[in-house]
């Protein structure tokens, strides 16, 4: 069951819980009907996503952007999970340090929040908490500048800041970046920031639906539209946010333009109903391409940052336990991240096993039989 919780001023909650209210009698009546969105999701899984993909369409079209994420921080629905953790502010970066009540890592997590460089709020701050709990780590949350009042290089400079942070208090090989979505693109580029300052590289990288190219790229930008909470059209609006007047220009600021051999091994999850499913399998097979220590899962039926619906979905719960297994092992507290074979994506075949250490950052492609399938995985 989907929890809400309200904030901010009274017109906007009103507004979103009328809409809320419409979007789940209509959703109720076509399930009711057979005229189902996508064969696996309930009624009120499909409720959530068209109303989120509503808050986002509301707020984004708002003159002033400040009201906007009041409007879509308005309403938030979140899990019955309970985590067991605590919020600890930080001044100088702004942010906060999650500390799980029960600690279980030795791992400090660097996490850069989602949004599309233009929202955070509640819904961030819970998906820090879902981290903290489930991988038993310190999580900073860094508050990042946001555009567009805030375009690049803002958030690349304050997520540079954050790492400096981390790294006066942990060793590198302790630390793991984690993103999802725009939080995503950021965590990827930081790598190469951290190549061209020459400094250190995290233990892992993961993108969560990590937006991997700024620009128009993959026919799921715009075929999954209906499936997903985060729109084709958002993205590049998201990217014309980034970088309002081309001065870096489209290629300097998207993942998929670099080559990532010999930085941090890459672990990625992606939704196969999500607008950005066809650019996050493009960037992990050209990286792949170019050496770098890079795997891909892929959930098919799971649409944007699946992952917050946690126990709701059980893709949700393996997607977690996925990642929680890839912070032990690359932390050194844990056996190697096996692959798995029916959905790991990697050059359009299945990964026999993790992303190599760093030094050897090759990525093993399972080969295909005669039927075209993937053979079995040989391990990790």
């Amino acid at each position: 069951m989907a929890k809400i919780t309200y904030s901010g001023p009274v017109r906007f909650r009103i507004e979103s819980s009328v809409a809320l209210g419409a979007i789940a009698m209509a959703t109720y009546a076509r399930h009711a009907l057979g005229r189902k969105m996508e064969p696996s999701w309930s009624a009120q899984f499909e409720t959530g996503i068209r109303f989120w993909r509503r808050q986002f369409t509301r707020a984004m079209g708002m003159r002033d952007m400040a009201r906007g994420r009041l409007l879509f921080d308005a309403l938030q629905t979140s899990t019955d999970d309970v985590y067991e953790v605590t919020a600890e502010a930080s001044a100088a970066p702004r942010g906060h340090w999650y500390v799980p009540r029960r600690a279980a890592s030795k791992a400090v997590v660097l996490y850069l929040h989602g949004g599309g460089y233009t929202f955070h709020g509640a819904v961030s701050a819970r998906f820090a908490q879902m981290l903290a709990h489930h991988s038993g780590a310190r999580v900073f949350a860094p508050d990042y500048r946001l555009t567009p009042e805030h375009p690049h290089p803002a958030q690349s400079d304050d997520a540079l800041a954050a790492w400096r942070y981390l790294r006066a208090r942990a060793q590198a090989q302790q630390i793991v970046v984690i993103g999802d979505s725009a939080g995503g693109h950021m965590a990827l580029m930081l790598l190469q920031r951290l190549k061209s300052e020459a400094l250190e590289q995290p233990a892992l990288c993961i993108g969560l639906c990590p937006w991997t190219d700024i620009g128009p790229r993959g026919a799921s930008l715009r075929s999954n539209d209906r499936y997903d909470l985060v729109q084709g059209w958002m993205a590049l609006q998201f990217g014309q946010w980034l970088d309002p007047d081309a001065r870096f220009g489209r290629a300097a600021l998207s993942p998929v333009s670099y080559d990532f051999a010999g930085l941090a091994p890459i672990y990625l999850q992606a939704g196969g109903r999500e607008v950005l499913r066809d650019m996050i399998i493009e960037f992990a097979q050209g990286q792949a391409a170019k050496g770098a220590a890079v795997m891909l899962d892929l959930w098919p039926d799971m649409p944007h940052d699946f992952q917050a619906y946690d126990s709701l979905k059980p893709s949700s719960t393996e997607a977690l336990a996925r990642l929680v297994a890839a912070v032990a092992a690359y932390t050194g507290q844990g056996a190697p991240l096996a692959a798995m074979v029916q959905r790991t994506v990697l050059h359009g075949k299945a990964v026999t096993g993790a992303p190599k250490a760093k030094g050897t950052p090759k990525a093993t492609v399972a080969p295909e039989d005669k039927t075209g399938k993937p053979e079995a995985s040989r391990g990790a």
